[in-house]
């Protein structure tokens, strides 16, 4: 992954199933830190597994992007995305 983007990212728990949102720039650092009960939202979840990325050059964006994917529009669009990985699981 190029060092200098931005990154608003969605794993899946193997566990519950259950999705998460967050944004990074760094993501392969901050999947492992999920995977390693590093993070206290996701502790409990794993393993976690990474279904889904987006990046940009300015972090406000991925953050933006980030809080968008959190609302209940962003939640029904983002699953409409990843339909077909979402119904393999």
């Amino acid at each position: 992954m190029p060092k200098d983007f931005y990154y608003v990212y969605v794993l899946q728990s193997l566990k519950d199933h259950k999705l998460y949102i967050g944004y990074t720039g760094n993501l392969d650092e901050r999947l492992k830190a999920h995977n390693a009960g590093q993070n206290i939202s996701t502790v409990n979840r794993r393993p976690l597994k990474l279904i889904f990325f987006e990046g940009f050059l300015a972090p406000d964006e991925a953050k933006r992007r980030e809080q968008y994917f959190k609302t209940t529009k962003g939640k029904v669009a983002l699953r409409t995305i990843l339909k077909e990985t979402l119904e393999s699981m």
